[in-house]
């Protein structure tokens, strides 16, 4: 007779899965455990006025397929049955959806989480190495991943299940240490008195550390936008915006360092994201290394530990994909994340 825990994690095909970000969207629907998951185009949220119209307009419009459930992974905390997206005015309602799309079952999680299931499944083709260490099977891991915001997730394994671990680790502190942070920290901009991660570590807080380095050194900024001073920082166009990626990479690794410590994340550390995907040649210099490694008194501890830039194009909804078709491979906790029609 089968497991009443095993019918209780069931979640019946077709499945829509989503990826919800706060500047982009992608969608996609897994007709059954063993097909590949039918992809849509990814749209911007500002293009949409609500998830709902997006959904309709994007995917549902544009197939045959009716989801009976749906995943969705948000880039926020899940709070009741509203729950607002910190950096989207979207506003995820399942109950709404429910009777909207006439679904069963609706899952939501954090866009986090879904990396971090992606991180217990994804193989070498889609890990790009940096530095040394080596990965111990079953072992805690980490993801984190510089975007819109700073992501941060664990991934823990128990009773034969892969538990991710959602939380808001990139409003950790970041503070100083060398005497060129000293100089440029000072003009950072404080959150209620504090800097947090996210505040450097993000595409808007790339420009932040930018324009800081330009007010400490007395020199007019030329660039306003992350993704202008990644291209002139790579090719070595502008000494202002290669120092930013570097000291990107090394506060990164820091910050990576200390998770990495908070999880003892033996398994190994995960860069997922756009942003880390592009700029992989910066992180293959010490830079970032040297940040992760630099934790006295365990500095070998971190020598041991293997960091890796995720380079799956949708890798949170491979995350999902995975954790749809078998859910009970994953310790995901569904109370008050989970609703029925």
């Amino acid at each position: 007779m089968p497991n009443i825990m095993d019918q209780e994690a069931i979640i019946h095909f077709p499945i829509l899965i989503g990826d919800i970000g706060g500047t982009n969207a992608r969608f996609a629907i897994l007709v059954d455990a063993y097909a590949q998951p039918k992809e849509f185009p990814i749209l911007a949220t500002a293009d949409f006025a609500t998830i709902e119209e997006a959904i309709q307009v994007s995917v549902l419009d544009k197939t045959s397929v009716q989801p009976r459930s749906a995943i969705f992974a948000i880039a926020g905390p899940v709070d009741g049955d509203e729950t607002r997206l910190t950096n989207c005015p979207w506003v995820v309602r399942p109950k709404q959806m429910i009777n909207d799309f006439f679904l069963e079952d609706v899952i939501v999680l954090n866009d986090f989480e879904a990396q971090a299931l992606a991180a217990a499944s994804l193989d070498e083709e889609h890990l790009h190495d940096i530095g040394g260490g080596t990965c111990e099977a079953n072992t805690s891991r980490v993801v984190l991943g510089p975007g819109t915001g700073l992501g941060v997730a664990g991934l823990v394994y128990s009773n034969h299940s892969w538990i991710p671990v959602p939380g808001e680790g990139g409003h950790i502190d970041l503070g100083p240490r060398t005497d060129r942070d000293f100089a440029i920290f000072p003009h950072i901009e404080r959150i209620d008195g504090r800097v947090s991660a996210e505040q450097i570590l993000c595409g808007s807080g790339m420009v932040n550390l930018y324009h800081a380095i330009c007010k400490a050194d007395e020199r007019t900024p030329s660039y306003s936008a992350p993704h202008e001073i990644t291209a002139a920082g790579l090719d070595g166009a502008d000494s202002v915006a290669a120092e930013t990626l570097s000291l990107f990479a090394s506060y990164l690794g820091r910050v990576a360092g200390d998770l990495a410590l908070v999880f003892m994340a033996r398994g190994g550390v995960f860069l997922s994201g756009g942003i880390a995907q592009k700029i992989i040649p910066v992180l293959e210099k010490p830079e970032f290394r040297t940040g992760f490694e630099d934790k006295a008194p365990h500095g070998a501890l971190l020598q041991s530990i293997p960091t890796s830039v995720i380079t799956h194009p949708l890798a949170a909804l491979f995350g999902l994909a995975s954790f749809a078709r078998t859910p009970v491979r994953f310790g995901v906790a569904t109370e008050g994340r989970r609703w029925r029609a």
